[in-house]
């Protein structure tokens, strides 16, 4: 019978694919506010009735920050990639705020460059942390 008096440790594989998880649903996020982004004009220069998609296509990954707030657990990621999650999800929030009252829609596109510019930023972090410098090297080498 195990010592139950010891912690039980997660085992690395899980940490790392946790992490790798993240890091997918980060970059995936990044993409997805920039095809929103690029929704958003093709409703204004091109065709209006992009805004039906605009609207709808949030739907698809207005989630992702919670999902990776649960794999930056899984992944033991560190507690600034966690705190990120929160912000991306407020951000995504606030999106929501200034879409829907009057008087705030000014600050929908800075929300989304911010959005963006935050997602990138995650993305870069939590690469930078699932895979440390050496092991990169090390796939570009080889």
């Amino acid at each position: 019978m195990p010592d139950m008096s010891e912690p039980m440790k997660t085992p690395k594989r899980v940490n790392r694919i946790g992490g790798v998880v993240y890091v997918g649903l980060a970059g995936l996020f990044a993409v997805c506010v920039a095809a929103q982004i690029f929704l958003a004009g093709m409703a204004i220069f091109t065709d209006s009735s992009h805004w039906h998609d605009h609207v709808v296509f949030v739907r698809i990954f207005e989630l992702f920050p919670l999902l990776m707030l649960v794999f930056s657990f899984v992944g033991k990621l560190p507690a600034g990639l966690r705190w990120m999650c929160v912000v991306l999800y407020l951000l995504i929030v606030a999106q929501y705020f200034t879409a829907n009252f009057s008087g705030a829609g000014a600050f929908h596109p800075v929300i989304a460059a911010l959005l963006f510019w935050v997602a990138i930023h995650v993305t870069v972090r939590a690469i930078r942390s699932v895979f440390p410098k050496q092991e990169r090297k090390e796939e570009l080498a080889g």
